[in-house]
């Protein structure tokens, strides 16, 4: 059988970045040769490869149990191995999420498993990942799908604990247990998983290319872990999210979809699919395609009116008999199963979209370098062919000619110095505005705000006090990015009058200041407030011990604030210290070449075979100048090079000249 588009798909993906990571190495190797490099480019270009090369598609799977997700993840990703290689039996499978992806920095694939205990601790999974001590590792024989089949077992494991244990972990809700609600008591035992978070490290093609599958565990896991909403759901670049065919979208269903999956992508339906799983259940012998395929259509029209997406977004497929027709290599039941479908939506959507990502990151650190160099040699290029052109015309000219444009030239400098005066004082003024946003924006500020927070919610007596303490904490989080904001749109201000008045009054290349802006961080914010909000007004909250609510809160949504505002502060201030570099370097090399000029009128003046000599001079320095241009150039055309087999390149840019700072 073929191999899969999504395969062949990835691969071209897996080419095309390496490509891209050549290609900044040649840039790199460009500024070092101009000795244009600087100790802060080479550690942004070193960070862009490094970024590159470890850089990773994640695609989550999200469904309530029974659904058939993990049987899929089989059928898309594991059928060479001749059987279900993750565990998918029926009924409940998926007990914890499940990451699966490559460890290039270990060559033994493994499995390793995070104790669920570990939810008593102040700690997220994210801080676990660097702590290997804390998780139970187990090998995993490649050569041997039996022993990987068995040992994958784990992610399913369940064990029995008194419930006050389940409530201290917090997976325990009398709200939501049939016991309760039938005897009006707990039962004595409460069934956990095992595991709270797995990590699969396997040898296999697509995971090696980059891909990330994370399979999450059903509604009610979801909630009880919520760095799931919070951040690996947020971060995946495409989410599957699994209905059945023949259940139709149920209320569980709804709230999953609601709750966790529109709300990772901020209510948009971006890049979020639906699996219509389970088809085989409507195909019936009795009746002819023609009125199987329509039953399916309107199951598949229900869906998406139901879920409030386009019917392209619904996929209707059978996972199991995708999985068996390629096992048997049967291209019959294969078309049947409807899986090609899928996966040339994934191929085709998903992976683009991942690499305007990459694209739009590359611009963000390496673009705007590239494009000021480039601007740059363009100046360079124009003033050395403008001096060129005046001195061939000096040819045969009486000295009152030469002195008149050392005369002149004498002027324009003394209004150019005047300007650059200016200009520090401007940059004085943005040092001042830099360290009043920057204050705003402190970790110290934003810890006192913290500690009050834990304070005020641990000595409360009451739920209601410790509900007030979780609203005070976001009401002056998003304060705080208000006032950010304000700042950041002074600062933009200053910055773009500064970089207008050199262009305006001296000519110089209009450049476009490195971009900053801090919405993405309020909405993230924004995203986070309501998140709490629900937190704040569950019933859950509400019944839970005081204890596991104010941990909870902290290690979810108060650490995610805090990563957040880390986050805003180091990007505000590497963009502090860049922005103003373009302009810096145009100001001095317009000076040098000013005083150069002068210089070579006034040896002119004393020798007229200095003007054949700085003539030849000129001329091959704009030979030199245009080699250099048109070798930066194709960089820029590589760095925008398309996606291989993606039908629509994206063209290459112009100087970015109406982008806002």
């Amino acid at each position: 059988m073929k191999h899969d588009q999504l395969d062949q798909r990835l691969q071209s993906y897996s080419g095309w970045r390496d490509n891209l990571i050549q290609t900044i190495r040649n840039f790199h190797s460009w500024l070092e040769d101009s000795e244009l490099a600087s100790p802060e480019q080479d550690l942004r270009i070193f960070e862009t490869i490094d970024a590159l090369r470890n850089d990773r598609l994640t695609i989550a799977f999200v469904a309530e149990f029974s659904r058939g997700k993990t049987e899929l993840i089989n059928a898309l990703f594991f059928s060479r191995f001749g059987k279900r290689l993750l565990p998918s039996d029926a009924g409940r499978t998926t007990m914890c999420p499940t990451e699966l992806f490559y460890d290039h920095n270990q060559n033994d694939a493994y499995i390793r498993l995070l104790p669920i205990e570990t939810r008593l601790q102040d700690r997220s999974i994210a801080d676990f990942k660097h702590d290997p001590i804390h998780w139970t590792q187990i090998p995993l024989d490649k050569n041997d799908p039996n022993q990987i089949q068995q040992a994958l077992r784990e992610v399913v494991k369940t064990k029995q604990v008194p419930f006050e244990n389940a409530r201290e972990l917090g997976l325990y809700d009398e709200s939501t247990d049939t016991h309760f609600k039938t005897l009006g008591k707990p039962p004595a035992q409460v069934e956990i998983p095992f595991w709270r978070h797995a990590l699969i490290s396997f040898p296999h093609e697509l995971l090696q290319r980059g891909l990330v599958i994370l399979d999450t565990p059903g509604l009610n896991a979801l909630g009880n872990e919520p760095e799931l909403t919070l951040s690996m759901l947020p971060a995946a670049q495409g989410i599957l999210f699994l209905v059945g065919a023949d259940t139709g979208v149920t209320r569980s269903d709804m709230e999953m979809w609601e709750r966790h999956v529109r709300a990772a992508r901020n209510g948009s339906n971006e890049n979020l699919v639906v699996v219509m799983n389970k088809i085989d259940t409507l195909w019936d012998e009795l009746k002819d395609a023609t009125t199987v395929d329509a039953s399916i259509e309107s199951q598949r029209k229900s869906c998406a009116e139901h879920l409030h997406v386009e019917r392209g977004q619904v996929f209707p497929l059978s996972a199991q008999k995708a999985l068996i027709a390629k096992i048997r290599n049967d291209d019959q039941l294969l078309r049947d199963s409807r899986l090609p479908e899928l996966e040339r939506f994934l191929a085709e959507s998903v992976l683009p979209a991942k690499q305007e990502i990459i694209r739009g990151n590359l611009i963000d650190q390496i673009g705007g370098v590239v494009e000021e160099n480039i601007a740059m040699l363009g100046s360079r290029m124009t003033t050395n062919t403008r001096q060129l052109g005046e001195l061939r015309s000096l040819r045969g000219k009486n000295a009152d000619v030469i002195m008149h444009l050392m005369t002149k030239s004498r002027e324009e400098q003394t209004t150019y110095l005047r300007n650059v005066e200016s200009f520090q004082n401007s940059r004085r003024l943005l040092q001042n505005q830099a360290r009043t946003m920057l204050e705003t924006l402190s970790m110290d500020a934003l810890d006192r705000l913290i500690n009050k927070t834990r304070e005020s919610m641990t000595h409360s007596w009451t739920t209601a006090g410790m509900k007030r303490g979780m609203e005070t904490f976001f009401d002056g989080a998003r304060d705080t990015m208000e006032q950010v904001s304000g700042h950041a749109e002074q600062t933009r201000m200053l910055i773009r009058a500064t970089y207008k008045k050199f262009h305006e009054e001296h000519g110089l290349p209009q450049l476009t200041p490195k971009q900053f802006s801090i919405a993405p961080f309020s909405t993230e914010l924004e995203r986070l407030y309501q998140e709490a909000e629900m937190f704040r007004r569950s019933p859950v909250t509400t019944m839970s011990e005081q204890s596991f609510v104010v941990r909870k809160f902290f290690i979810s949504l108060v650490s995610h604030t805090r990563s957040l505002f880390f986050k805003a502060n180091q990007d505000a201030n590497a963009w502090l210290k860049d922005v103003m570099t373009p302009l810096v370097r145009q100001i001095k090399e317009h000076k040098a070449t000013m005083e150069k000029r002068l210089e070579t009128l006034r040896r002119i003046s004393e020798s007229r075979d200095t003007l054949e000599a700085r003539i030849k001079e000129l001329d091959e320095a704009v030979r030199e100048t245009k080699r250099q241009l048109e070798m930066l150039q194709r960089i820029r055309k590589d760095m925008y090079a398309p996606l291989p087999g993606h039908a629509q390149a994206e063209s290459e840019p112009v100087a970015r000249q109406e982008a806002v700072v």
